[in-house]
């Protein structure tokens, strides 16, 4: 801590660490990779099964529906991020009530846009509307049986997804998990079933993911129907200025996945123009393996747009650059790690979809798998950027990359290479996207800091008013009980130095030390896992917020406080305690973690 106060040495030994951050990033990870996978390994059964039972005009149908698919993922984004990250400020601020609102106004919107877009695909495939998408007459009706199928499963599609990501935010982690591992399994039996079987063909493998999509979404949406679910639908609960706000915030993140539907209307004809229809049978072959590669870099942006929000909610600056940094540290190097992986299995990967090395398509496909994974570790650091500068408000930065990643840069290339260089063209554009949007991200910050980004907080250009300067907080992490007792000592001296009154001072210090000591007491000895207690001290406005962040097991001390025996005078005393000498004591269970926030 950046100070000149006397305490500075004295708590270097407990200053808090981005420990906690990390653990929480990397313990949410694997379920929403999951999360984000769960379509994309349903597009590999479908892949796999109308490549080797169907035949390659299912495969150029697949290649087709990719840009719709984009859509609706894209509008999918947009009202889950917008929401997401509403509820996530929110929740910094311990408003409740706003986040019901939200709830069930973005399952109102998401049920809308399924709607609408299950009517335009049945209206598209019985009209024989898809004439304007390919002119392959062959293709262009078996795109039409597809779209039939998958205009089935495009309702729990939308609704599925905004389930998972209030579940992610209530910490029911464990039922979104079984919900993504049933729909996979239903999906890949009824391919057998519908495919194998009884021979249905293309629109057999799109009713699979379809009803498959229903399962996904039938068993999360139980969870809501109970009596203990925290959030309910209600129309009444909607207060529908809100949708602004939603489209507002959601749109800039969802535009690049819009923008690659776009783009990728563009590269088909590209495609079919200067490489032919095994340019696109090599497209789906390749983008059905890589888009489940690609759910890690979307795992990773799930989880840390979470934390964002509610950092930025709390006006909490460190953790905010702790989440930026870990996407360096740890987000990153996995996936150079998720890359080489790929390139290295380039030819097995290709074996699953055709066989014949002499084929056209077949080398296309090896060097997808050679060339497009390069792009990844660079596409994850465009991502969190565009994610942080949405929670922030940075429109200019987000349309920036957005248009930058989303269409700008691979249509530019992918025009200028593909002529040249046919497939290969493609995919050396998408690495050079990649390139050149890192570079902006750096130019952004060289720009606004008149020089080179020296630290994280110069890369983000995190404004000087956000949060409270680092001389006006301290922040404290304790992970033994011989730590606990030095905590009323550091809390009240930092207080003193404030100008706060002794009295304040030494309640701010028990306050603190009697919480702690509750947890490491108490909620470190519940499982074997090693834990840690995060505290922050506030001066602000002449008032002073203590917050306390554990990751044990919920432990809501306002209902402990019920449960006390009036006639027991120690019964829970250090409890009892703090809820008389605080103003306000206000407690949440946020992404598996204890938060409790007290006034003095």
């Amino acid at each position: 801590m950046k100070t000149n106060h006397g305490h500075t040495q004295k708590a270097t030994a407990y200053t808090s660490d981005s420990r906690m951050v990390t653990a929480l990033l990397l313990r949410l990870l694997p379920v929403q990779i999951l999360l984000a996978s769960v379509s994309t390994v349903n597009g590999i059964v479908s892949g796999l099964f109308a490549g080797n039972l169907v035949g390659e005009a299912a495969m150029s149908a697949i290649a087709l529906y990719s840009p719709i698919k984009l859509l609706m993922g894209a509008l999918c984004a947009l009202l889950f991020g917008g929401a997401t990250i509403l509820c996530g400020r929110y929740l910094g601020r311990n408003q409740q009530e706003k986040v019901q609102s939200l709830f069930s106004l973005d399952l109102f919107l998401a049920a809308a846009a399924g709607a609408a877009f299950s009517l335009f695909m049945v209206i598209v495939s019985s009209f024989h509307l898809s004439a304007l998408m390919t002119h392959d007459a062959a293709v262009r009706v078996v795109f039409d049986r597809y779209l039939l199928g998958q205009a089935i499963g495009v309702l729990p599609y939308f609704l599925g997804r905004q389930l998972s990501a209030f579940l992610s935010m209530g910490n029911e982690i464990k039922l979104t998990t079984i919900a993504s591992l049933i729909m996979i399994a239903v999906n890949a039996l009824l391919n057998v079933l519908f495919v194998l079987v009884l021979h249905w063909g293309v629109f057999g493998v799109a009713l699979a993911s379809s009803i498959g999509n229903w399962a996904f979404f039938a068993v999360q949406v139980q969870y809501f129907l109970r009596k203990k679910g925290a959030l309910k639908f209600t129309i009444r609960r909607i207060s529908w200025r809100e949708s602004g706000q939603v489209i507002k915030i959601g749109l800039p993140g969802a535009a690049s996945t819009i923008y690659q539907s776009l783009l990728g209307i563009i590269v088909n004809g590209l495609i079919t123009t200067y490489v032919g229809s095994a340019g696109l049978s090599a497209f789906a072959a390749s983008d059905s393996i890589l888009c489940f590669f690609w759910s890690v870099p979307a795992g990773m942006l799930a989880v840390s747009r979470m934390l964002l929000s509610i950092s930025v909610g709390e006006e909490d600056r460190q953790t905010l650059t702790d989440v930026m940094r870990n996407l360096f540290r740890c987000f990153v190097p996995l996936m150079c790690a998720v890359s080489l992986a790929i390139i290295l299995l380039a030819v097995p990967f290709t074996r699953q979809f055709y066989r014949d090395p002499s084929a056209p398509v077949y080398l296309m496909t090896v060097r997808a798998f050679q060339i497009l994974p390069l792009s990844m570790p660079l596409s994850v650091i465009c991502m969190h950027f565009v994610c942080y500068g949405q929670v922030s408000d940075k429109q200019g930065l987000v349309h920036l990359l957005s248009a930058l990643d989303g269409i700008v840069c691979i249509a530019a290339f992918s025009a200028l290479l593909i002529p040249r260089w046919g497939m290969n063209g493609w995919y050396i554009a998408n690495v050079l996207n990649g390139v050149v949007t890192l570079l902006t991200i750096l130019l952004y910050a060289v720009l606004k800091n008149r020089r080179m980004p020296r630290n994280m907080e110069e890369l983000m250009v995190i404004p000087d008013s956000f949060g409270v300067e680092e001389k006006d907080r301290m922040d404290l992490t304790v992970r033994r009980m011989d730590e606990v007792v030095r905590v009323a000592e550091k809390v009240q001296l930092f207080c003193l130095e404030k100008g706060l009154d002794t009295r304040r001072a030494y309640l701010a210090g028990l306050a603190m030390e009697e919480m702690a000591g509750n947890v490491v007491g108490h909620g470190f000895h519940k499982d074997k896992k090693k834990h840690s207690v995060d505290i922050r001290v506030v001066y602000k406005d002449s008032g002073l917020l203590l917050r306390i962040r554990d990751d044990c097991r919920p432990f809501d001390p306002g209902e402990r406080k019920k449960l006390t025996n009036p006639s027991d005078p120690v019964s829970n005393i250090g409890i009892r305690l703090v809820f008389q000498i605080a103003k306000e004591v206000e407690y949440q269970f946020i992404l598996g973690l204890n938060v409790l926030t007290i006034t003095i």
